[in-house]
């Protein structure tokens, strides 16, 4: 590929070093995708500008006309501190005819609201767990139709953000101190689901009209504390001395036969589709000990910081992570909104 002008959009408080040289894990870890992403794409040889955005988009309409760039590499995950605006950035691209990565309005609209994006998944006969919403500003119901464990979750938030071994509950006043806790702390509806156990699985994702499924990529859970539940916690996602300690690893699992592999294959394109998702994703399942597979959710803005998961899932088919973001640049170029 050509070299190109490349504007990277990133959140004003995530514009990341020229180096990590000096700084602890406790601040590289907030912006290490945002310094991966940069680094190698002037290492492949690209013009590249980084535009700090928080909530005005005059500054990105600014960057366009004066950078004129080829492309935007969107790393933004909010607007206004509002993960549910994310997509109104993609769709203001659009209508600014600006070629940019990752995945279209519509797709990240229906993927970040979890309830939504199960409803449409059900409807399409794809195993999800069994769940409750619960809206700010309304007092909370016992969950009477669902079967315990049960994990409470925020509807909207990413990144195992507000997740911990406390969103487990066993009973109804623990779930409904937890409902009352997230809305306080996070601001946002809460999704309670069936916890379901088994083994954590991602699918990633890349392509538009034609669509890459990569090799399967576990979450193994080392050590973990007697008692601790097998999730993703945020401690899990984001402390890196926790992760050396209990041994939690990324993995390409090498023990499930060729029939399984396949089907969360078919399953994984299958759901890209039928969420509308395009540029790159990633699916996050359960499969249980009977081989039953239950759809947690779909990221359509997943972290492709290099170790994380859609770039583990790439080596592993010999795509190294500058190859990994020429081809996500070069589907960002490719793409054309439906009409």
């Amino acid at each position: 590929m050509k070299s190109l002008r490349i504007l990277v959009l990133v959140h004003e408080d995530l514009i990341p070093p020229a180096s990590i040289q000096g700084y602890p894990d406790e601040e590289i870890v907030q912006w290490k995708t945002e310094y991966d992403v940069v680094t190698t794409l002037e290492q492949l040889g690209h013009d590249v500008k980084v535009l700090g955005v928080r909530a005005d988009l005059g500054v990105i309409r600014e960057a366009l006309i004066e950078f004129k760039p080829d492309i935007a590499f969107n790393l933004l995950e909010e607007f206004h501190d509002n993960p549910l605006y994310d997509h109104h950035v993609a769709g203001y691209l659009e209508l600014m005819q600006q070629c940019y990565t990752g995945c279209n309005p519509r797709g990240l609209l229906i993927a970040h609201d979890k309830a939504l994006s199960k409803k449409i998944l059900t409807y399409h006969r794809i195993r999800v767990p069994k769940f409750a919403v619960y809206p700010r500003g309304r007092k909370p119901r016992l969950p009477s139709k669902l079967s315990y464990p049960l994990i409470v979750k925020s509807l909207y938030e990413e990144g195992s953000y507000g997740i911990s071994q406390a969103s487990i509950v066993h009973t109804a006043e623990k779930c409904l101190e937890r409902v009352q806790y997230l809305h306080e702390k996070l601001r946002t509806p809460v999704i309670v689901e069936e916890f379901v156990e088994g083994r954590e699985l991602y699918l990633s994702i890349i392509g538009n009209q034609r669509v890459e499924v990569l090799p399967l990529v576990e979450l193994t859970f080392g050590n973990l504390p007697d008692g601790a539940y097998p999730i993703a916690t945020s401690k899990i996602k984001w402390d890196w001395k926790y992760q050396q300690e209990r041994e939690i690893e990324l993995k390409i699992p090498t023990d499930l036969d060729e029939a399984v592999l396949r089907k969360l294959k078919r399953l994984g394109r299958r759901i890209y589709r039928v969420l509308d998702l395009t540029g790159y994703a990633r699916i996050d399942v359960r499969l249980r000990d009977n081989g039953e597979v239950y759809v947690l959710e779909a990221n359509a803005n997943p972290d492709i910081g290099y170790g994380e998961e859609l770039s583990v899932a790439a080596e592993a088919v010999g795509i190294e992570y500058p190859q990994l973001l020429q081809k996500i640049v070069g589907l960002g170029l490719r793409y054309h909104q439906v009409t």
